[in-house]
């Protein structure tokens, strides 16, 4: 069985087992048990649920397992002929869940 769910703004496809990264508004320490709520399809032994915008009665829990830091991105401002160039980057911390249960 599987689920797609919404954390924020990113659509995760999950399965019991599986490790995603999730952006929480608040810092988790590993350990923590979370649930999504916004599940938008279920699927499992041939038989598929989607939602009207969730499925109702559905939820998916995990297990924080810490957090980690993602790529690095540069942002590089600049005007032409004027000699403005402001150099910034940014590493975006996120969450490492591990998926302990899909119910429907």
């Amino acid at each position: 069985m599987y689920a797609v769910i919404q954390d924020r703004s990113r659509q995760h496809t999950v399965r019991t087992g599986d490790v995603i990264l999730c952006d929480f508004d608040a810092p988790k320490n590993a350990g923590d048990k979370v649930t999504f709520d916004q599940v938008l399809m279920l699927s499992g032994e041939g038989v598929s649920k989607i939602g009207k915008p969730t499925v109702a009665g559905a939820s998916v829990s995990g297990e924080v397992l810490g957090t980690e830091r993602g790529d690095k991105l540069v942002v590089f401002r600049f005007k032409r002929r004027k000699n403005v160039r402001k150099k910034r980057g940014h590493r975006q911390t996120y969450t490492k869940v591990r998926i302990q249960e899909v119910r429907a």
